[in-house]
């Protein structure tokens, strides 16, 4: 997911259960059994399935439980560690990966381009004078960078933990893994289709795409091409596309028939695509009722922050939803909000459990209040964790 992290905001509040629906648009499903006529096991069983719908987005449980950058809440993120726990962890979907080029051309799956903070790199000393600062996106950033480095140098590089203070566990498998392709992702997808006996599905996000095509390394280009050659640019194709911004979505709209997810941050930010452009409308524009619609024309669902979804106060505690999943559903896209946590600092305040900076607090809780608005998936750091609520909801 994006940059935006630190906006990211997991909120909650007491809501009676609004309705579930299956994938792009298909009827409400309804709240709870009495609603459906369903009993417990019968409606567990209409989540797992999600719905009896067959073939693609349709074919995913709902909510969808989406493991962010794998199972990154125990493993270093965006390493194929994170992503095979996540799948040993029951996620529906794996976020594997955010996309960023290399100086030759190829794609790797970082969080951000900078990898200072995600990789080894700074105990390279051939690797020292790469060191610079740039302006990503408006904001000044130092650091290591991919797109100055060629494929076969970041393989050189391996992965370590990204918020050690929150996941001081995760440490202990820094270095174990090296940076991960676009095209290596592909071809263990098909491996773990083929190993598991069940269809694996990704989520990759192309990273800061202005950015990459003033540079000449266009993303959307190179995405299509690699999902072209192996098979996985069909509408009912296992990979969903995202990006914070709506031009990238737009382009890759007219290169492949994928479905298609706009990512949005705070109400008050607007996407770099739109700074570059001019163009003066936020997120706020884009989550009223026309917003949404425009968005429709071209993707298939919106991945707001959780507090789009539910709104906290000063103190940081849930308030009342907004009618953002109403909205949405009502012109047929799909939620996909992010990021839920275990951990107390990522959860609202009325859900946190002491004030250890890498304790858990009551995620149960927080992902009940979450599921109840209607959204149709979530991503979360803890695959495990995500899925118990979510069959303590559906069974509820």
């Amino acid at each position: 997911m994006g940059t935006q992290d630190t906006q990211e905001s997991n909120q909650q509040a007491s809501v009676s259960g609004t309705g579930r629906r299956a994938l792009l648009g298909a009827a409400v499903l309804g709240a709870t059994g009495s609603v459906l006529g369903l009993s417990g096991t019968a409606r567990a069983a209409e989540t797992r399935t999600g719905g009896g719908h067959g073939g693609g987005l349709k074919s995913l449980p709902v909510p969808t439980i989406i493991g962010h950058r794998g199972a990154s809440g125990y493993r270093p993120e965006h390493t194929f560690g994170s992503y095979q726990l996540a799948l040993d962890l029951g996620a529906d979907i794996v976020e594997a990966g955010d996309l960023v080029p290399t100086k030759d051309g190829h794609l790797v799956c970082r969080h951000e381009p900078e990898i200072g903070g995600t990789t080894d790199v700074a105990d390279h000393p051939e690797f020292a004078g790469r060191k610079t600062t740039k302006v990503l996106d408006g904001v000044s950033t130092t650091g290591w960078f991919t797109e100055d480095f060629t494929l076969a140098e970041l393989k050189t590089l391996r992965a370590i933990e990204r918020i050690p203070a929150n996941r001081p566990h995760n440490t202990l498998y820094n270095g174990r893994w090296e940076i991960p392709t676009f095209e290596e992702v592909l071809k263990w997808q098909d491996e773990q289709t083929r190993k598991r006996g069940k269809q694996v599905w990704i989520y990759p996000e192309t990273k800061h795409p202005t950015y990459f095509r003033k540079l000449g390394l266009g993303l959307e280009e190179r995405v299509a091409k690699l999902l072209h050659k192996y098979g996985k640019d069909k509408k009912n194709s296992p990979v969903i596309l995202q990006s914070f911004e709506p031009t990238s979505i737009q382009r890759l709209n007219k290169l492949v028939d994928n479905p298609l997810v706009v990512l949005l941050s705070a109400a008050n930010t607007r996407p770099w695509d739109f700074v570059e452009a001019g163009d003066p409308r936020t997120v706020a524009d884009l989550i009223t009722r026309a917003g949404l619609r425009e968005i429709a024309g071209y993707a298939q669902g919106i991945g707001p922050t959780l507090d789009l979804v539910i709104p906290k106060d000063a103190a940081g505690n849930l308030t009342t939803p907004t009618s953002l999943v109403k909205d949405a559903h009502a012109v047929g896209l799909i939620l996909h909000p992010y990021t839920m946590r275990n951990e107390n600092p990522f959860l609202p305040a009325n859900f946190r459990k002491g004030t250890d900076a890498d304790g858990y607090g009551d995620p149960f809780g927080a992902f009940r209040t979450y599921f109840a608005t209607g959204i149709d998936g979530v991503f979360t750091d803890n695959a495990d964790t995500g899925l118990l609520a979510r069959a303590d909801f559906v069974n509820g």
